[in-house]
């Protein structure tokens, strides 16, 4: 099992931003088109555990899909934990969660990122560039908010 992690201080509100990634994801496509072209309800309810949303996204310049469930949503501590189940990212890996956690504390706010996947084989590069990928798409939604 390999382990990521990455965090990013951002001056928008925290809150609105855990709010946007466990209830609102559909919202980030247009906040980032040229990152995540879709985002749609494949089960569930928006915002609820065991939902299912499929992602359509570039990532190194191509096109992906990530089917994910939602397997955890803490409002107290600003959690979300997304499992993929299905897409690109399996071909590479066994499994794969990404975790993301907004800290509120203080006058900044502090968004982790935290990948922890099992990859097919030794030959597979750990997931630097999709956590760039993440911080970058954390950024661009700062952005959006702060305007």
């Amino acid at each position: 099992m390999g382990k990521l992690v990455s965090q990013t201080e951002i001056k928008s509100n925290g809150d609105v931003f855990h709010e946007l990634w466990g209830s609102k994801p559909h919202h980030i496509p247009k906040i980032s088109p040229d990152k995540v072209q879709g985002c749609d309800l494949h089960k569930g309810e928006w915002g609820t555990v065991g939902s299912v949303i499929f992602w359509n996204y570039v990532h190194d310049g191509k096109a992906k899909v990530a089917k994910e469930v939602i397997d955890g949503i803490d409002e107290k501590n600003k959690t979300v934990i997304f499992r993929a189940i299905e897409g690109d990212l399996l071909e590479l890996y066994k499994s794969f969660v990404a975790t993301l956690h907004v800290d509120t504390k203080g006058g900044n706010n502090l968004v982790t990122w935290t990948f922890e996947y099992e990859k097919r084989s030794e030959d597979v590069e750990d997931p630097n560039s999709l956590m760039d990928f993440a911080v970058n798409l954390t950024k661009d939604i700062e952005t959006h908010h702060l305007k």
